[in-house]
């Protein structure tokens, strides 16, 4: 993952933990070891860095400066969906023994959405199985199940966990 993406990852995840998704900048730039846990960013922040992962979210429309004076930033409803979308992404859990399949039948007349579902599909790290079934051992059913809500192609998807899957 390139420098300036894992920044900016690192920014969503903080604000994702933080109450109310708001933190402050001087509170970031100097307590940086305190947020570790949200992105594996390890080094000290260089304000230029800082500043300019805040503006690409800024202009993305994933944060706003909600203090001009004390430079205070929450996430917007759009960051808080890609927080919780790089958090799926990135976390590295204790696998629960169950297999998430993503079985779909999506109409040609849906192409977007199936091609959307796709895309989300791989960025979660899904396997493909068969040509429109995927598969993870990724805790994200409820993720995925809002998704295609969200998406309004329920008709044609469906989630499944199991434990048992011969591969």
């Amino acid at each position: 993952m390139d420098k300036k993406k894992s920044l900016t990852n690192f920014i969503l995840l903080v604000l994702e933990k933080t109450v109310d998704g708001i933190v402050r900048y001087d509170d970031l730039i100097h307590h940086t070891h305190q947020y570790a846990w949200s992105g594996g960013w390890k080094k000290p922040l260089k304000k230029s860095e800082l500043s300019q992962a805040l503006k690409r979210l800024r202009e993305n429309r994933l944060i706003d400066l909600i203090d001009d004076k004390n430079l205070i930033y929450r996430l917007t409803d759009s960051g808080k969906d890609k927080a919780l979308w790089t958090k799926m992404r990135f976390e590295e859990e204790k696998w629960d023994g169950k297999w998430r399949l993503v079985i779909w039948d999506i109409p040609e007349k849906r192409r977007v959405a199936r091609d959307l579902l796709r895309h989300k599909l791989k960025f979660l790290g899904f396997t493909q199985l068969q040509r429109s079934i995927w598969m993870t051992k990724k805790n994200c059913t409820k993720l995925l199940r809002d998704f295609i809500k969200e998406v309004g192609i329920k008709d044609w998807v469906r989630v499944v966990e199991t434990t048992d899957i011969e591969l």
